[in-house]
């Protein structure tokens, strides 16, 4: 995958398997950002691109919106660098105090990958180097376009 790159979906499947290949590749590279900042509206399919996201690195997690949890935390079963993904729903963040309360810059670690949903609502709060994953609806009804770019 390069960067930028946009790309169309026909099913919550095909939008799971972009997640899974953009996974795939930031786990296999040291230099890669350890961040992916999503973005998109409500229902477009931020979650079924985190179902993919961790399909293969974290086999066998269930993958559910964290929309009052604030984050969920998947453990991985690859033999590389990365321990763990931490999925966070930012829908609910107000401000830094938030975050802080969380936990959500102890997070950012080279052993972690995070993945968060909403980061329209965390400008302040992005690392300097990040993926930026944006979901919108096409004119089908299960028609996604997904913009993935490398920001630093």
């Amino acid at each position: 995958m390069t960067f930028p790159t946009n790309i169309i979906t026909n099913s919550p499947a095909e939008t799971e398997e972009i997640g899974k290949e953009l996974a795939k590749m930031l786990s296999n590279d040291v230099d890669a950002p350890r961040f992916v900042a999503m973005y998109g509206d409500l229902g477009v399919g931020k979650t079924a691109f985190v179902r993919g996201f961790c399909s293969d690195i974290c086999a066998g997690a269930t993958v559910k919106s964290p929309t009052f949890a604030l984050v969920n935390e998947y453990k991985c079963q690859t033999s590389n660098k990365i321990k763990k993904v931490c999925h966070f729903d930012m829908y609910r963040i107000v401000d830094e105090d938030d975050l802080y309360s969380i936990g959500f810059y102890d997070y950012l670690r080279d052993d972690i990958l995070c993945i968060a949903e909403w980061c329209e609502l965390i400008p302040y709060a992005l690392p300097e180097k990040y993926i930026r994953v944006e979901i919108t609806k096409q004119d089908l009804e299960n028609n996604r376009n997904i913009s993935i770019e490398l920001i630093y």
